[in-house]
């Protein structure tokens, strides 16, 4: 099987291309940064990209490129970028699929919903209303996918932690070796994903043709941020006093965050698919991986 993915150079594009070659598949990277490694594509580019999918004919898209950048993104300077990255990008990498009848996979994420309740998000559930610039975009990416195409895969992720970049689990490890008191939010709940164990399951998703919409976080349990400071803290055996917030307490972002971030995860095992370890165990073999 010969796989294109996106993003490359972020924590999950680069897990997912690894994972791909150690199963013996063609893994064909891009992103905007210049690699000898990989294509260099802006995927805002329509033409660029129909002659890249075009030129290598993948079996399947793995479409990892978006802006993240929450909080950034409610920047009026910045409103045009994320659109033109996370929907127009989309729909053009959709398109591409579309005309080599390749099927693709798009990561999405729980800033779809609004966050509202206590009762975990199922993945076939339209109730969208995003709180902010990021998740209005990615809600739009979502639904050009599954306009322009039939053989889709559709994953939302939420707490996303890797190698490569910046995540809370850095974060927290960083603010703790200056702090020995750090505040964090109690008030929002959710599932961390680790890309290591994600990558195996993006993999193994692109080898079926059990398309459709997937949440896909650890399992372990639904946590704080924390609950999972906390932990993250314990497990590095460092001495750091954790002080329980609410969102209000902690002072208000740019963007605002879904209070519930739980994802129902059941569907991955009715249709067959190996759900991930627990999120505690991910933690374990992520924190020997950094130090």
């Amino acid at each position: 099987m010969k796989v294109f993915v996106t993003g490359v150079a972020g924590q999950l594009g680069h897990d997912v291309v690894n994972e791909l070659r150690k199963r013996g598949h063609e893994a064909v990277g891009s992103d905007l940064a210049l690699s000898n490694e990989y294509v260099q594509l802006d995927i805002t580019e329509k033409e660029a990209v129909s002659k890249v999918i075009k030129d290598i004919r993948p079996d399947a898209v793995v479409h990892c490129a978006a802006w993240t950048a929450v909080d950034a993104a409610e920047d009026e300077a910045n409103k045009d970028k994320v659109w033109a990255v996370n929907v127009t990008g989309t729909e053009n990498i959709a398109e591409a699929c579309k005309d080599i009848n390749c099927k693709m996979l798009y990561l999405s994420t729980d800033y779809v919903f609004d966050g509202e309740g206590t009762e975990p998000w199922q993945p076939d559930c339209k109730e969208y209303k995003p709180l902010n610039v990021y998740g209005e975009s990615k809600l739009a990416g979502e639904q050009a996918v599954s306009r322009i195409l039939d053989k889709f895969f559709i994953v939302r992720i939420a707490w996303v932690f890797g190698k490569n970049g910046n995540n809370f689990i850095k974060t927290m490890l960083k603010l703790g070796q200056t702090h020995p008191e750090l505040r964090v939010v109690r008030d929002q709940i959710g599932t961390p994903t680790y890309t290591y164990d994600l990558a195996r399951l993006l993999v193994d998703m692109c080898e079926t043709e059990k398309h459709g919409y997937y949440h896909a976080t650890n399992e372990g349990g639904y946590i704080s941020w924390y609950e999972f400071a906390c932990e993250i803290f314990k497990q590095a055996k460092m001495d750091v006093k954790v002080a329980p917030v609410t969102t209000a307490e902690y002072g208000l972002s740019k963007a605002k965050r879904p209070f519930n971030s739980r994802l129902d995860k059941s569907k991955l095992a009715e249709v067959g698919f190996k759900p991930l370890p627990t999120w505690q165990d991910a933690l374990s073999r992520y924190l020997k991986e950094l130090l």
